[in-house]
């Protein structure tokens, strides 16, 4: 039990270009978990293993290693940093206990450090923020830390002064400690602790005194003391800072630049010393046996066993399951329970990773991630010892924005495709795959251009497939406006039994706020319809959602009342009940002014000043609105709200407008209802589509 004290189970997050894998590897290189710094570019970093990922120097998919800093064993996940590959942050973000919030010195809070700071706070993971490129031309830590408070709302708690800075930067002033640290050898690795520079040692002790003051609001020992005028013992320092970031009170701000190896050891002995263990985190499951009740879990390595499937990768050599443990002890060889599938799989080998090498072991116990073999699971599954049937909250998916058509060049290769598809829909839950009825085309769905092309290139890698891929479709969705009353009858009459069902009420437009895309309200009373086929009608309502009558897109922001209705004692069934809803559905949704609401992005883009003029103008021309700029050194950040339509092939336009200098960055925002001309283009785009399908 003490030796779970120990243990960090952390992530390493950022927006893309950040410097979290450069992190990781230097991580990697001071716990002497290897004995050589590889670089993103070049012959590629450790945890980026993947041919892809070095190739285009981005991490594709997320990377476990443990390391060991003193008496911590650390388990690290290096996440990808692009919004298209956001679950990879969001299924490993809540598995972690704690977590590092990687910042680039000079562009500060961007677009995906907002994204990766929700799903921290969607599942409670407390952070420490590192700013990382202190060394870089334009590095500003103070208005990185006043992002961090005016964008992300977190109270940060600057832990270290910089000395120097861009291409002076030298090293730092541990505020704590009261102490300078520079970064000696050729790789960063002897820290050398010095007195306080005597041109800094009033800023350094104001600094302290204001980290002191910011600690005194959590903690009433610290304001006693500052109070009275008393020293404050380092170990109450250590502590409170300890439970103050815990409690997500605070988040502690370091800062250092990895590619130059200076600040990570810092960073080290924070993270063992303010980051949470196993212990620290009050997990609770659901008992599927006693009515979904909540029960807390124990970090008993001798109770049942309850872990989380959170990660499949499909090996040459089978299906390799990446687990975390909240209780009890997984052992190689036995039987555990899937809550999900209810049914019950041998756990043939425990595997603790490093990036793609494995090591066989035996078993595994609590607050370890360990990769699994033998099992056949979904994401998000959760395994039990016998006689348990807990399950664990899900992981958040996204829902895909943007789909292509794809097919094999040879037609002997549809089998490989089909393995393909199947392989990475199991893998990823916001990739997507179903067959278009009417055009009979295979139709993939994900986050963004970049999410399908990676997947249509690892099919062509991975299993040999030449592809042929159809244009991006946006996924538009339907939504009525008008609230219409239904009166729907449905009779069939053949030899035998016939079919007849009855329903009378109203379709309701929700609010684009709903949470919920559709409700379905039972207003009958009196037995007009009797209770079994009560979820008939329902089951017919929905579904009419999959595919609306305007253009055939999927229906959101609709309730269904039913208020009432008639049946006939032999000939209605759940069958005339279900075909009633969905004829009646159809029928009432074409009548309540059906409109097409198109996706909307959250756009961020970086550009040099000079060409802040024709990007902007360039936003615009695409019915993009602009939210806002401002300045950092040389560089304008644009953000802007842009239809996705307009989207497709910006990274080139953007590289031509500025001499390849602009970046840009995108995530899904909401929707929202398209212009009428563009509404009445898309409709009989498609309706000119399905008819030729239907002659094909």
């Amino acid at each position: 039990m003490e030796n779970l004290r120990n243990y960090r189970n952390i992530g390493i997050s950022a927006h893309i270009d950040s410097g979290k894998t450069t992190l990781t590897e230097r991580i990697l290189y001071y716990t002497g978990r290897t004995h050589v710094i590889k670089e993103v570019k070049g012959e590629g970093a450790v945890m980026d293993h993947m041919e892809l990922e070095k190739e285009r120097g981005i991490t594709i998919t997320s990377a476990a290693t443990t390391v060991f800093w003193g008496d911590k064993k650390i388990n690290i996940i290096d996440t990808p940093g692009h919004v298209d590959f956001t679950v990879e942050v969001e299924r490993s973000l809540r598995v972690l206990d704690g977590a590092i919030l990687v910042l680039c010195a000079v562009a500060g809070v961007q677009s995906q450090s907002i994204t990766v700071d929700r799903q921290m706070k969607r599942y409670n993971v407390p952070r420490l923020a590192f700013i990382n490129k202190m060394d870089r031309s334009g590095a500003n830590p103070v208005n990185v830390i006043q992002q961090l408070e005016s964008k992300l709302g977190l109270t940060v708690l600057p832990l270290q002064l910089p000395i120097g800075a861009e291409s002076n930067f030298q090293g730092m002033i541990d505020l704590i400690n009261r102490e300078a640290l520079y970064f000696d050898g050729e790789k960063g690795e002897n820290v050398r602790r010095e007195p306080i520079p005597a041109d800094m040692v009033d800023q350094a002790e104001r600094a302290r005194q204001a980290m002191l003051e910011s600690l005194s609001l959590v903690s009433d020992k610290v304001m006693e003391l500052l109070l009275e005028e008393e020293e404050v013992p380092l170990d109450l320092i250590h502590s409170t800072i300890r439970e103050a970031t815990i409690a997500q009170q605070i988040c502690p701000v370091l800062l250092g630049t990895a590619y130059r190896n200076k600040g990570i050891q810092p960073l080290l002995d924070a993270i063992s010393s303010y980051l949470p263990s196993p212990l620290d985190r009050e997990i609770y499951a659901k008992d599927n046996d006693n009515g979904m009740a909540e029960v807390p879990l124990s970090v008993d390595p001798d109770g049942p066993l309850v872990a989380m499937a959170f990660k499949l990768v499909e090996e040459p050599f089978g299906q390799v399951t990446y687990t975390r443990i909240y209780q009890g002890t997984l052992r190689k060889g036995e039987f555990y329970y899937n809550s999900r599938q209810r049914r019950k799989q041998r756990v043939s080998r425990i595997l603790r990773v490093h990036a793609d090498q494995k090591e066989d072991i035996d078993s595994a116990g609590v607050g370890d991630i360990v990769a699994v073999m033998g099992i056949e699971c979904a994401t998000g599954d959760t395994y039990c010892s016998e006689g348990t049937n807990y399950s664990l909250e899900s992981i958040y998916a996204a829902e895909p924005v943007i789909s292509l058509s794809i097919q094999p060049a040879k037609r002997a290769d549809y089998d490989k495709l089909s393995k393909a598809l199947n392989r990475f829909m199991r893998e990823d839950p916001t990739f997507r795959v179903h067959v278009d009825h009417e055009t009979n085309e295979t139709i993939i769905s994900g986050m963004g251009e970049l999410h399908l092309e990676i997947y249509v290139e690892r099919i062509r890698r991975e299993y040999k497939v030449e592809c042929v891929v159809g244009a991006p479709k946006v996924s538009y969705r339907e939504t009525p406006t008008k609230e219409t009353p239904y009166n729907y009858k449905h009779r069939k009459q053949t030899g035998g039994s016939g079919q007849y069902a009855h329903v009378v009420g109203v379709m309701v437009p929700l609010p684009p706020d709903s949470p919920e895309p559709y409700i379905f309200e039972n207003e009958v009373t009196g037995g007009r319809i009797p209770n079994e086929f009560i979820p008939s009608v329902d089951k017919g309502f929905r579904r009419a959602l999959a595919k609306g009558p305007i253009a055939g897109y999927e229906v959101i922001g609709v309730k269904m009342v039913l208020q009432d209705g008639s049946y006939h004692d032999v000939d209605s069934s759940d069958l005339a009940f279900q075909i009633c809803g969905f004829d009646a559905f159809r029928e009432t949704f074409r009548k309540a002014e059906p409109v097409l609401l198109e996706p909307i992005m959250k756009v961020e883009v970086e550009v040099p000043t000079e060409f802040q003029g024709p990007v902007t103008g360039g936003i615009s021309s695409k019915r993009g609105v602009i939210l806002g700029s401002e300045s950092r050194s040389d560089f304008a950040v644009i953000e802007a709200e842009v239809p996705l339509s307009e989207m497709f092939g910006y990274s080139n336009d953007l590289r031509s407008m500025t001499q390849g200098k602009g970046t840009f960055s995108m995530e899904f925002l909401k929707y929202q209802r398209m212009p009428t001309r563009l509404q009445e283009e898309l409709v009989k785009k498609s309706q000119q589509e399905a008819k030729v399908g239907a002659k094909a």
